[in-house]
């Protein structure tokens, strides 16, 4: 009878702390926010269309933006620093993109996996007239 008891309280510490210790790994190995909503700080750029912008953050992380899509004039911020706020597109799936680009980083496929998106823009703040990260302009 005793012997159960040990078999069965070995198994409950043993499931214990796997629990807590998949929950701990969880929350330090993802540094990409999951929300639908981000807020990034970068430099704006230029697109290859009249209505494409580039928001490249100062993280690394590059977004394709549409001025038609938000109700902000990007256009008077191309070449500046800037916060911009906005709505992942396809958010489910971007981020499940990225979940996969973070696992090749993790087993070596892949050297880089800085993230890249669509992004709705709700709201523009200007931080600098110039750039944050170095631009390279096609000649």
């Amino acid at each position: 009878m005793t012997t159960k008891m040990n078999r069965l309280l070995l198994c409950l510490i043993l499931a214990s702390l796997t629990a807590s210790w998949a929950v701990a790994q969880d929350e330090t190995s993802d540094s990409k926010s999951k929300s639908d909503v981000r807020t990034v700080t970068g430099c704006l750029t230029k697109g290859d269309s009249a209505d494409e912008f580039l928001l490249t953050g100062s993280d690394g992380s590059t977004w394709e933006v549409r001025g038609s899509n938000s109700g902000v004039n990007l256009s008077s911020h191309v070449g500046h620093t800037i916060s911009a706020t906005g709505v992942v597109s396809n958010a489910t799936a971007h981020n499940l993109k990225e979940d996969a680009k973070d696992a090749a980083k993790d087993t070596g496929m892949k050297k880089d996996n800085t993230e890249h998106g669509h992004l709705k823009i709700t709201d523009v703040q200007m931080v600098s007239k110039r750039p944050a990260v170095a631009v390279w302009t096609r000649v």
